[in-house]
C-alpha cells in the first residue's frame, strides 16, 4: 500500500510538473520574447498527451487547428465549427470580464479562459489592412452589420494584456518599450480603422441614436427574462430578425389563428427585443470607441468624437435609455454577484468606462458640461480671482451638452442615489475622478463640491457601512482629487466630520487598507505642505486651526507612522512607493530627510528586524528609476498630480540611493542608515 501511495503521489507530482513546465516556458517566452510565446508552437501530439492529464478541455489543440486553418483558402465550415466549440467553452466565464475590472483571466476562477489566453487565443488577430477593399466594404454596411462588425473589432484592436500592474509586469512593459520600436498589430488595426472615411461618424450616430420607448414594465427585458431567452449574441440577432418579420406579418394574421400568438411573452417580445437589441449594439460600439480613446491616436479620436457630438448625444439618451428609471422589483447589480448577464448592466458599465477614458487627462473633458455649467465655472474663477484655465477657455460651446445639465451632473445625481451594495458605485466614482485628474483645478473642484459630492463620499466611507474594497478605494481616490490643495474642501470635511467619533471612524477606514487609501494620504500630505506655506491667507489659517484632519497629519509622528506602514506594503502596490516618496520629498525640502531616515532605522530596531525595511526600500527605488525614467506619460502624470517637478522626483531618488558624492548628500542616503552587517543593497529587484 505504501508503494502504491508513493506511486500515486509521484504521478500527481508528474502531472503538475508537466503542466507547470509548459505553462512556465510559454509565460517566460511572452515576457522575454525568447522561445515559446504561444501554444500554437507546441507540437499537436504533445498538446493532446498533456491535455489528457491536466484537463485543458481540448482548447490548446483547437487553437492549434484554428491557427493552421487561418488562411484565405480555408474551409469556412470547419473554422465555424471550431469557433463554436471554443465559444461554448468560454461563454460561461466571459461575462465576468465585461462587468469586473479584471483584465487578465485567473486560473482558479476562469480556467478555460486562462488556458485560451495562455495558448494564444487572443493572438489570432486579423490584420485589417490586408483585407481587400476594407473601406468600401465597411461603408456598405448597414447599421446592424456595422454593430456586428464592432464585435470583431473588439478583438482586433485590443492590446493583449500582459498581467496585473505589479512591479514584474511594469518591468516587462518597460523592457518591451525599449526593445520594440514597431507598432503592435492592434495599433496598426486602429490606424486602419481611423483612416476609413466616415467610420467614426457612423459609430457616433449608432451610439447616440434614440430607441422608441415602450411604456410599462411589461415591455422591459429584465434579468430573469434574459436568462430564459438568450445565451449568446448570435441568438439575439436571430430573435430580433424573427421579431421584425412577425411585426410585418401581424397585420395579415387573424387574432385567433394561433393560441401561441396570444401569449403575453409573444406579444411583448418584439418591443422588448428592440430595446435590448439596441442596447447590445451600443455596448459593442462604446467598447470600440473606448479602446480607440486609449490608443496612440487618442487626440485624433478625441477630435472626431467632439466633432460628431458623441457626448451631447449620450447626454440626450441618459435619462431615457442609459440610466432610465427602474421598476419595482428590478434586479440590482450587487458586489460579487456571480451572474452579470443583463445587457443593461453591461451597457451601463461600458458607458461609465467610456466617460472615464474620455475625461482622463484631456481638455475635452469640459464637453461633459452644458453651456450654463461652463458659465458657472467661469464665475468660480472670477470670484476667486484666479486665471481661467486655457482648456476651459478653448472649449467650443457648440459641442457641449444641451440643456441645463451635462453628463457629469447627471452622473453625480444617479451616483448619490445608487444603493450602497451596488458595484456601479465603483465605476461611477472612477468616471467622476477622471474629470479631476491631472493638474488640480480649483474651479472644477468647487463645481463638484456645490453638488454635494464631498458629503456623499464621506457618508459612504464613514456612515453607510460599505465594506467593498473596490468601492472604498474608488471613493478614497475621488476624495483625494476633490480635496487636493482646496481649503474649501477641507472646511467642508471638517463640517461633516464634526466630532471625534466620526473622525476616528474615518481614520479606521483609512488604516484598514492603506493600499486602498494611499492616494488620499498623498493628497492630505501635499495639501498640508502647501497650506503651511500660505501663512498670510486668513481663510487658510482659520481652517488650519480648526480642521481635525490637517492637525492630525501635521504631527510628525503620524506622518512617520504612515511612512513606515507604506514602505512595509510597497511590494503590494507601486502607488504606495510614490506616496512614500512624496512624504520624503517634502521632508527633504525642509531639510528633515536625515531625521525621517533615522526614525525609520530606529523603528526597524524596535521591531527587531534591522536593515530589512531600508534594504527593500533601496532596491525598490532602483526599480522606480528603471520604470519611470523610461516612461514619459507616467512621469508627466506624477508631476501634474503632485505639482512637484519630475526633476525633483528624480533628484530625490538619486539622493536616497546615494548617487550624489558630497558628504552632505550621504546624510540623506538610505545606505548610511543600514549597519554594515545588515546591508543587502545589490539584489536583482526582479527577485524581491
Amino acid at each position: 500500500m505504501a508503494t502504491r501511495g508513493a506511486g500515486f503521489a509521484r504521478t500527481q507530482t508528474s502531472i503538475r510538473n508537466s503542466r507547470k513546465n509548459i505553462l512556465s516556458k510559454i509565460r517566460h517566452g511572452q515576457v522575454t520574447g525568447v522561445g515559446l510565446t504561444r501554444g500554437t508552437q507546441v507540437p499537436v501530439a504533445l498538446l493532446e498527451e498533456r491535455d489528457k492529464r491536466v484537463k485543458w478541455q481540448g482548447i490548446p489543440a483547437l487553437l492549434r487547428r484554428l491557427h493552421e486553418s487561418s488562411h484565405p483558402n480555408s474551409d469556412l465550415s470547419d473554422i465555424h465549427s471550431m469557433v463554436m466549440e471554443l465559444s461554448s467553452l468560454l461563454s460561461m466565464e466571459a461575462m465576468s470580464f465585461v462587468t469586473e475590472e479584471r483584465k487578465t483571466p485567473l486560473q482558479s476562477i476562469s480556467p478555460n479562459t486562462y488556458t485560451f489566453d495562455l495558448f494564444g487565443g487572443v493572438d489570432e488577430m486579423v490584420q485589417l489592412e490586408e483585407i481587400p477593399n476594407l473601406p468600401s466594404l465597411v461603408q456598405s454596411f448597414n447599421q446592424q452589420q456595422l454593430a456586428n462588425f464592432c464585435r470583431i473589432l473588439s478583438v482586433t484592436i485590443s492590446e493583449p494584456d500582459v498581467g496585473v500592474d505589479d512591479k514584474h509586469t511594469l518591468l516587462a512593459r518597460s523592457t518591451q518599450q525599449k526593445t520594440s520600436t514597431c507598432p503592435s498589430r492592434s495599433e496598426t488595426n486602429q490606424v486602419t480603422l481611423l483612416n476609413i472615411p466616415g467610420f467614426i461618424e457612423r459609430l457616433c450616430k449608432l451610439a447616440t441614436r434614440k430607441v422608441t420607448e415602450v411604456e410599462g414594465a411589461s415591455a422591459r427585458l429584465e434579468l430573469e427574462d434574459w436568462h430564459s431567452w438568450l445565451d449568446n449574441a448570435l441568438v439575439l440577432d436571430a430573435l430580433m430578425q424573427l421579431a421584425i418579420e412577425e411585426a410585418e406579418q401581424s397585420s395579415t394574421e387573424s387574432s385567433d389563428e394561433s393560441s401561441l400568438s396570444s401569449s403575453p411573452l409573444r406579444h411583448r417580445l418584439p418591443q422588448s427585443m428592440k430595446i435590448v437589441h439596441e442596447i447590445m449594439y451600443k455596448v459593442e460600439v462604446l467598447y470600440v470607441l473606448c479602446v480607440l480613446l486609449m490608443g496612440r491616436q487618442r487626440n485624433q479620436v478625441h477630435r472626431m468624437l467632439a466633432e460628431f457630438k458623441l457626448i451631447p448625444g449620450l447626454n440626450n439618451l441618459f435619462d431615457k435609455l442609459i440610466w432610465r428609471r427602474q421598476p419595482a422589483g428590478h434586479v440590482l447589480h450587487r458586489q460579487n454577484q456571480n451572474c452579470d448577464c443583463s445587457p443593461e448592466i453591461s451597457f451601463k458599465i461600458q458607458f461609465l468606462r467610456l466617460l472615464q477614458s474620455f475625461s482622463d487627462h484631456h481638455e475635452n473633458k469640459y464637453l461633459l458640461l452644458s453651456g450654463q455649467e461652463l458659465n458657472e465655472l467661469s464665475d468660480i474663477y472670477l470670484n476667486a480671482n484666479i486665471f481661467e484655465m486655457e482648456a476651459l477657455n478653448n472649449t467650443d460651446r457648440n459641442l457641449v451638452c444641451d440643456g441645463k445639465k451635462g453628463l457629469l451632473t447627471r452622473l453625480i445625481s444617479v451616483m448619490k442615489k445608487e444603493p450602497i451594495d451596488s458595484s456601479f458605485r465603483f465605476w461611477q466614482a472612477r468616471a467622476v475622478e477622471s474629470f479631476l485628474r491631472g493638474t488640480p483645478s480649483y474651479a472644477d473642484q468647487v463645481f463638484l463640491l456645490r453638488r454635494g459630492l464631498l458629503e456623499h463620499i464621506l457618508n459612504c466611507i464613514i456612515d453607510s457601512g460599505c465594506t467593498s474594497h473596490d468601492v472604498l478605494q474608488s471613493y478614497f481616490d475621488l476624495l483625494g482629487e476633490l480635496m487636493k490643495f482646496n481649503i474649501d474642501a477641507f472646511k467642508r470635511f471638517n463640517k461633516y466630520v464634526n466630532n471625534e467619533e466620526k473622525f476616528q471612524r474615518f481614520l479606521t477606514q483609512i488604516n484598514s487598507s492603506l493600499v486602498d487609501s494611499n492616494m488620499l494620504v498623498r493628497c492630505i500630505v501635499l495639501s498640508l505642505d502647501r497650506f503651511e506655506s500660505q501663512t498670510k491667507d486668513m481663510k487658510v489659517i482659520e481652517v488650519f486651526s480648526e480642521c481635525h484632519l490637517l492637525s492630525y497629519m501635521a504631527q510628525v509622528e503620524n506622518r512617520l507612522t504612515f511612512l513606515f506602514r507604506l514602505i512595509n506594503i510597497i511590494n503590494e502596490n507601486v502607488s504606495c512607493l510614490n506616496t512614500s516618496l512624496v512624504i520624503l520629498m517634502l521632508a527633504r525640502r525642509r531639510g528633515k530627510l536625515p531625521f525621517y531616515l533615522n526614525a525609520l532605522r530606529e523603528k526597524e530596531y524596535a521591531e527587531k528586524y534591522p536593515g530589512c525595511l531600508l534594504n527593500n526600500f533601496h532596491n525598490l527605488l532602483r526599480f522606480w528609476q528603471h520604470h519611470y525614467l523610461n516612461k514619459d506619460k507616467d512621469s508627466t502624470c506624477l508631476e501634474n498630480s503632485s505639482c512637484i517637478p519630475f526633476a525633483y522626483w528624480k533628484e530625490t531618488v538619486s539622493v536616497l540611493l546615494g548617487n550624489a558624492e558630497s558628504g552632505r548628500s550621504l546624510r540623506c542616503a538610505i545606505s548610511t542608515y543600514i549597519d554594515e552587517a545588515y546591508r543587502d543593497l545589490n539584489r536583482d529587484f526582479m527577485e524581491l
